[in-house]
């Protein structure tokens, strides 16, 4: 049997993984809920940042708040987030870790599903407009993760043969299963190691600094597999 072939490509999601937006995500989505008059505890909103705003409303709420408010929910979420744009920072070891992928070789491109002018926001943010490769919004897909559809996207933008996946959440790793492509995560979007894990991320580093001394290494890249650590 043949050995896999070498990933060329890093497919990095931005929030909650570059940059420390996952819980003002939540908030403004938790006010978003609260002018239709449906409260969803913060923590439960948590747990769906990750998805696009297209699924998200229905997983948290129900189908029926999905039919009744699902558009202007979304609008209502812009209107809360924006305001919160400001707060977000970048997580430390944001731009090295940009850097070291493109040291390494590698094509770039972000995973993002988030609107356009968020992420110019988030490149601006982590000083990764001349290093990414390319990127995607929430215009470049039919549907979010953790449908496959925004990491074919992604890769297809910059030609890339074999992805490798970086995210922060469970709903990024399922989306790189449903891709057909390996997954790592980084413990900085409030989900466990055991459940991205069990979502399917074939290894966990606690920060940025330690995935950009994976990707210097070789160690995600020479086959998709992770060495033991």
């Amino acid at each position: 049997m043949s050995a896999p072939e070498p990933v060329d490509t890093i497919v990095m999601d931005v929030d909650g993984t570059l940059v420390d937006s996952n819980y003002q995500h939540a908030l403004a989505w938790y006010r978003a809920f609260r002018r239709y008059g449906v409260t969803e505890p913060v923590w439960q909103i948590h747990r769906a940042v990750g998805m696009g705003g297209d699924q998200l409303v229905a997983h948290v709420a129900g189908d029926e708040v999905e039919r009744q408010h699902g558009h202007a929910l979304r609008d209502a979420w812009t209107e809360e987030f924006d305001p919160m744009l400001p707060e977000v920072a970048p997580l430390p070891g944001a731009h090295e870790l940009l850097q070291a992928v493109k040291d390494a070789g590698l094509t770039l491109v972000l995973a993002s599903s988030g609107q356009q002018q968020h992420i110019d926001a988030f490149l601006d943010l982590v000083d990764g407009r001349d290093l990414a490769d390319g990127w995607t919004s929430s215009d470049d897909a039919d549907a979010s993760k953790p449908a496959p559809d925004l990491l074919q996207v992604a890769l297809e933008k910059v030609g890339g043969r074999r992805g490798l996946m970086v995210g922060d959440s469970i709903w990024d790793a399922r989306a790189a299963a449903n891709a057909g492509m390996p997954c790592v995560a980084i413990l900085t979007g409030g989900f466990s190691e055991q459940e991205l894990r069990e979502a399917g991320a074939r290894e966990v580093y606690h920060s940025l600094d330690d995935l950009r001394a994976a990707i210097a290494s070789g160690e995600l890249t020479g086959g998709g597999e992770p060495s033991p650590r």
